[in-house]
């Protein structure tokens, strides 16, 4: 198996799990408060791996990047952004109404990536992001 695909299967699973621990921990509680802490928490969490790792001189290099710190900036607001909504949705909705809609990012994302980085998309590709779309809409709503 490829270690991409290891990757992104353990992405998915942590990813189905941050959806089930938050709407257990957002019963009683404001979302952009309680994703305001899972934030701060990430960030200690993640500081260590890089610690562990033993990279943190790698920092610097990142600092001295601009039009790369300006990407990462701007990616960590969107990822902010997306984790607010995510789970203000989240504390009004189901899990299963949140999370199929949510995988909908798959499609912005290669259709952003066709526009901006000229990315193709083959026949088969085209038909997986229509099924991805149909599937989240119809999980979501049916």
């Amino acid at each position: 198996m490829s270690t991409w695909l290891i990757y992104a299967l353990l992405s998915a699973v942590t990813a189905a799990l941050v959806a089930i621990f938050g709407k257990i921990g957002l019963q009683h509680l404001d979302a952009n408060t309680a994703t305001a802490i899972r934030a701060v928490v990430m960030a200690i969490f993640l500081i260590g791996v890089v610690v562990v790792q033993g990279k943190l001189n790698m920092v610097s290099e990142v600092l001295a990047d601009h039009k790369a710190l300006l990407f990462i900036v701007l990616s960590g607001v969107a990822g902010a952004l997306s984790w607010l909504f995510y789970f203000m949705a989240i504390k009004h909705g189901t899990v299963s109404q949140v999370a199929p809609i949510d995988k909908l990012s798959v499609v912005f994302a290669v259709i952003l990536a066709v526009i901006l980085f000229g990315e193709k998309v083959t026949l088969f590709t085209g038909i997986g992001i229509g099924m991805i779309s149909v599937g989240a809409l119809l999980v979501a709503l049916g």
